[in-house]
């Protein structure tokens, strides 16, 4: 439980600090799409959002298809009491596979992004697993 707790907040920080990253640019470049933000600044609406603004919510799209499975597999896995070493290990690969593509996202890196996605995938289907076998165990 202590791995999956601290893989929570980890992934909470980076998805936070995606937040910041687009507030960054936003307000050093004061430009804002929203009427609202900009006239808090004394600017007019930019007709477009910056493009890092733009790829940094695209990478936090793809953590809200992401991340919240992995919570739930998560939790759900720690319901069974899955095998500690295996479980934990992907739980641990998970977000460091979320933060390096994140990273490469941002950076606009390939093969790095797919290769992230891919591993952090894999180590969903292999939380996905332990969660079956441990109802199948307790049917």
């Amino acid at each position: 439980m202590a791995i999956f707790s601290l893989c929570v907040v980890v992934l909470f920080l980076k998805m936070l600090a995606i937040s910041c990253y687009q507030g960054f640019y936003r307000i050093s470049r004061q430009t804002f799409k929203n009427a609202e933000d900009a006239a808090f600044v004394g600017r007019p609406a930019s007709p477009q959002e910056l493009p890092q603004v733009s790829r940094a919510a695209q990478a936090w799209t793809n953590d809200l298809q992401n991340i919240p499975v992995f919570f739930f597999l998560g939790a759900l896995c720690q319901l069974y009491y899955p095998p500690g070493q295996l479980s934990a290990g992907l739980m641990v690969v998970f977000t460091a596979a979320r933060l390096v593509h994140t990273v490469a996202y941002l950076a606009r890196w390939q093969p790095w992004r797919t290769i992230a996605y891919v591993v952090g995938i894999i180590c969903l289907l292999g939380l996905a697993g332990i969660v079956v076998m441990g109802a199948v165990r307790h049917l």
